[in-house]
């Protein structure tokens, strides 16, 4: 909430101008000042500073509210609480869809349509709320340049063939996602810094970063001294923000991120290796040193950011042709699976009753185990199979 710009905080435009000319832009830059600083930075008396900085942390403290009044608010407004993901079984599980205010990860090895789901999202959410959309903007951080509009309107065409019928309604929808690519952490970090004032302005309703992991990866080589400490350091304002634009905002922060493989002896296995390992699983061996655990498939990010996420999707492979989507982690859904392929329209769930190893509510996420498809050479040719690991990353 301190991220909050002064000029959302109550401030006459005048003030903000002269205190921008400052370098003090949000609630927090103002708030980190003394009475004395204030005063000259601003020109006003001892009791109008006085006044002002009351104002200001009016402005950014988090307001209370009553269990009943979310529950109202939500009833009332359907539309303010859930994002559809049109996927029946998965919206069931999730009471209504992506959570608004909130943030929602969806990780996986690669290939298992993360992306894929960001696509179809971000069609949905430019949908009428009458049709489960939310009837507005979508910025889309790309930092793997995975994004394809010709991908995004195909799976509007063929999601909502009525709808999309008209060349109209889909320049109205690739109008509506303003796409930013962004490789660099700094980079990536600046851009969610600004996004406060474009969500005003273009009337956002989903912010999607498609991969947190990515850049992560690129930038901090956990083999050099210091550079844990830069990375957590560098997810926790990362996810701070994030949380502050869902809740300030209500609206949903969808982010993908990416699993490593390793092998007990330390060796990597032959799969989608697509980021690092994770260095904040470590644990202390019998000498006080820090041994990683064996024979784990772990999430990128580490503990510092499976806390700041409020809902986890695990993507991963079940066969040639069908994957599956885990609810792993959830404030209010069970532990849940389910069967689904990847079509023209998007991510199409398949009927569970063919498959009756789908039940698995009630297993316990951490013991799940992640498939990652290897290619293997059988009689002279590659084949595609399904290699089942362990998530080693406490959810």
């Amino acid at each position: 909430m301190a991220t909050k710009k002064l000029r959302r905080a109550g401030l006459s435009q005048e003030l903000c101008d002269r205190l921008s000319r400052h370098q003090i832009i949000t609630c927090r830059d103002f708030l980190c000042l003394s009475l004395l600083e204030l005063m000259k930075v601003t020109g006003q008396s001892y009791w109008n500073v006085q006044k002002l900085l009351c104002k200001v942390s009016l402005a950014c403290a988090p307001k209370m509210q009553t269990a009943y009044e979310m529950k109202m608010k939500r009833a009332i407004n359907p539309s303010s609480a859930f994002l559809s993901t049109t996927l029946d079984g998965l919206d069931k599980a999730l009471h209504g869809g992506v959570a608004c205010g909130s943030l929602t990860e969806v990780t996986g090895p690669s290939g298992c349509g993360k992306t894929q789901f960001c696509l179809m999202m971000s069609v949905l959410a430019t949908l009428p709320i009458s049709m489960g959309g939310l009837d507005g903007a979508v910025i889309y951080i790309d930092t793997e340049s995975a994004f394809g509009a010709e991908r995004l309107v195909e799976i509007a065409e063929h999601r909502f063939p009525n709808y999309f019928g008209t060349e109209e309604k889909l320049f109205s929808m690739t109008r509506s996602i303003h796409l930013y690519r962004e490789l660099t952490c700094d980079s990536v970090l600046k851009r969610i810094e600004t996004l406060e004032e474009e969500i005003i302005a273009k009337k956002v309703k989903l912010v999607i970063i498609d991969s947190v992991a990515s850049v992560v990866r690129k930038e901090f080589d956990m083999k050099l001294q210091g550079n844990l400490m830069e990375r957590s350091n560098f997810l926790a304002r990362e996810a701070s923000l994030l949380k502050y634009l869902a809740e300030e905002f209500s609206i949903p922060v969808i982010l993908t991120n990416q699993i490593t493989t390793r092998l007990s002896n330390g060796l990597d296995i032959q799969a989608d290796q697509v980021s690092p390992a994770d260095d904040l699983s470590l644990s202390e061996g019998a000498s006080g040193s820090k041994e990683r655990e064996p024979g784990y498939v772990t999430a990128a990010l580490g503990n510092t950011w499976s806390h700041s996420v409020n809902t986890r999707l695990i993507l991963q492979y079940h066969d040639l042709h069908t994957r599956q989507v885990l609810v792993a982690k959830s404030p209010i859904a069970p532990f849940s699976a389910f069967f689904y392929t990847i079509e023209n329209s998007g991510l199409v769930l398949q009927d569970g009753k063919d498959h009756p190893d789908a039940s698995w509510e009630g297993s316990s996420p951490v013991l799940q185990a992640i498939r990652v498809r290897t290619n293997i050479l059988k009689d002279g040719f590659p084949s595609s199979t399904a290699q089942t690991l362990e998530l080693a990353q406490p959810i």
